[in-house]
């Protein structure tokens, strides 16, 4: 009996060996890890949701309860994939781990892009790309610098790290700009833009994606020490041991991968209906709340890790996420669509593409000195506060 209470009351510690040393974890504990991530998160209550999420559609439920039910099942889907890919990502090495990464990290952000674009909605496409890049630069890394700061006044950072974070999204946002810039010139002279900017576009998703590549050979491979932590914050961290093995953490990632897919489409099929029946502007649902269902579990690890004051890992959540979507889900929708033979373009128009610009220019220049403060962040998260003003009315 007391090494049954003994056993449940270790039960919701963090996952991991309860045991020491160095030895490879057993399939046996691998699933009671699993066990242990889902049920002991007070966050895993939102799996739930995904029961009318999934059925609802053949219970007849309203567009209403489909999307809201679908949205609170994907965000701790969206830990548990995150989760299982990091850990076959340690079982990997840096550069299959950091494809992985790369790859099922935005999982969730290409699954909503596709099925939006089998249902012809380029524009919600568009407004969830934009949304989630500005919601990584203004909302989380405002709150990482306004939590951490309050927590331990000044904070540093690699600066080095975060310059090349913020050149690569200027280079990004050059790409998405040009197409904009094409399409208002076009325009002004009375000219159809439709093909040329389309195919201007299809270019840039091809530049962009290259540039990704030489980005991740960069970051793994041969300037790895620019994106380090620093001394004092390594010297801190514990050596993460492997929670899952690699067959269990493939059939977790599977397993999660399919329920979020099915959310996804019920999601994204219900979006036309709230939008009708709520009168939710559609720039909204895209650009404000289907991004927090994709970066719900990143916006989570940053904060918490910006109070722990590990800055470089906190900046490396928020640029880096906003540099993938840029340099890799933006690409990877347009192409998409060109597979499809849906016209998904990077033309986002003006206005879009002007905030944009400000943005990552704000950001770069906060960020350059390699160090943050409470009031940085309030700054930051004024930004986004107004930023969803405009889309709330535009």
């Amino acid at each position: 009996m007391e090494m049954s209470g003994s056993v449940n009351a270790d039960m919701c510690l963090p996952p991991g060996r309860s045991g020491g040393g160095n030895q490879a974890v057993t399939t046996r504990e691998a699933f009671y890890n699993v066990f242990r991530f889902i049920f002991c998160s007070p966050l895993s209550l939102l799996l739930l949701f995904a029961i009318p999420g999934i059925g609802g559609s053949h219970w007849k439920l309203g567009p209403g309860y489909l999307f809201f039910s679908n949205f609170l099942a994907i965000v701790p889907l969206a830990k548990i994939l995150g989760w299982s890919t990091e850990e076959l990502a340690m079982a990997s090495g840096d550069v299959v781990g950091g494809l992985l990464n790369a790859t099922f990290g935005n999982a969730v952000e290409m699954m909503l892009s596709v099925f939006a674009l089998r249902e012809g909605l380029v524009d919600v496409v568009q407004g969830s790309l934009l949304g989630s890049i500005l919601s990584n630069l203004l909302l989380v890394l405002g709150m990482c610098f306004l939590c951490g700061g309050i927590y331990n006044h000044t904070q540093k950072f690699n600066a080095d790290g975060a310059r090349s974070q913020s050149v690569l999204l200027l280079i990004a946002v050059l790409g998405m700009a040009i197409p904009s810039i094409a399409s208002a010139a076009s325009d002004a002279e009375g000219r159809d833009h439709s093909s040329s900017t389309l195919f201007i576009s299809r270019g840039a998703a091809v530049v962009l994606g290259i540039v990704y590549c030489f980005y991740l050979l960069f970051q793994l491979k041969t300037h790895p020490e620019a994106f380090a932590s620093s001394k004092e914050e390594g010297e801190d961290e514990e050596e993460e041991e492997a929670q899952l093995t690699v067959p269990v953490a493939v059939l977790v990632l599977l397993v999660s991968t399919l329920i979020v897919a099915v959310c996804s489409e019920g999601l994204v099929g219900s979006i036309e209906g709230v939008s009708e029946s709520f009168g939710l502007p559609r720039n909204f649902i895209g650009i404000v709340l289907l991004p927090i269902v994709g970066n719900a579990a990143e916006h989570t690890t940053a904060i918490t890790v910006a109070i722990k004051n590990k800055m470089d890992l906190a900046i490396n959540v928020a640029l880096g996420s906003s540099s993938q979507i840029a340099l890799l889900v933006v690409p990877f929708t347009v192409l998409i669509g060109w597979a499809m033979s849906v016209p998904m373009d990077l033309d986002f128009g003006l206005t879009n593409t002007a905030i944009l610009v400000l943005v990552v220019i704000i950001v770069g220049s906060i960020t350059t000195d390699g160090e943050s403060n409470w009031l940085e962040g309030m700054m930051l998260c004024a930004a986004y506060s107004l930023v969803m003003l405009t889309y709330w009315f535009l």
